[in-house]
């Protein structure tokens, strides 16, 4: 699965001259703890807003991460919640369970041209982790949720902003996510897109339409080894 296509995966890649990666669940393995801690965190802010016990705040933490994205842009819009505490509050956790990955660096390193990080999550968070996985001095930028207006992906407002803030060419680009319909828009704007699943037989926790299935439409290439796909393009 992570090299369908051989020797001929250059070839589709090799009009590319900027790669662009989702950061959570994506430049690190989706059984890492990073996002469980940061979805406990969301919900204890709830719980501290609201006043109401984790069980009766998990469902709305849901349906407003479902219908706008990020469950912040919910509590903006209908709650007026102050962005910036959120992100502060929800990306203080500990990163040191993630350790230094050296084969991915090299793999990033050697892929020609720009690379870039487009998050849902802050700047701050998006630095401190790939500062964890010993990536961060290989991007030129990060576009983070606040570059965004704080309109998140899957919106096609959140890309275009993306687009036209750091010049980006989405037929010379490559966005690499592990959610199916954050890929869409940039599919349809002429991005080439890669899903990143799991890892073979490594079990993970997702909401029900978070689940991929590898065979969407919008999906360009499918791979379960984002370090092995990477190195077969360097090559």
């Amino acid at each position: 699965m992570s090299n369908p296509l051989g020797a001929g995966l250059n070839d589709r890649f090799s009009h590319i001259d900027t790669w662009v990666f989702d950061l959570d669940n994506t430049l690190y393995p989706q059984t890492a703890d990073l996002w469980p801690k940061i979805d406990a965190r969301i919900t204890l802010f709830m719980m501290r807003l609201f006043g109401l016990d984790a069980i009766s705040l998990r469902a709305l933490q849901k349906h407003y991460y479902l219908r706008y994205g990020t469950t912040l842009r919910g509590l903006m819009i209908e709650h007026e919640v102050e962005a910036e505490a959120y992100l502060e509050f929800v990306h203080d956790i500990d990163r040191s369970s993630l350790e230094h990955n050296h084969s991915l660096a090299e793999a990033i390193a050697a892929l020609p041209g720009r690379k870039l990080i487009l998050t849902n999550g802050s700047r701050h968070h998006a630095t401190a982790t790939a500062k964890q996985l010993g990536i961060d001095h290989l991007f030129e930028d990060i576009f983070d949720i606040i570059a965004a207006d704080f309109i998140a992906k899957p919106e096609e407002a959140a890309y275009e902003r993306f687009f036209e803030r750091l010049k980006v060419d989405p037929a010379r680009s490559v966005l690499f996510e592990d959610i199916p319909r954050n890929l869409l828009v940039p599919h349809r704007r002429g991005m080439t897109t890669v899903l990143v699943l799991p890892a073979a037989g490594e079990a993970v926790e997702r909401e029900a339409w978070e689940v991929a299935r590898g065979d969407e439409p919008h999906v360009d290439f499918v791979t379960d080894d984002l370090v092995g796909f990477l190195e077969t393009l360097g090559r």
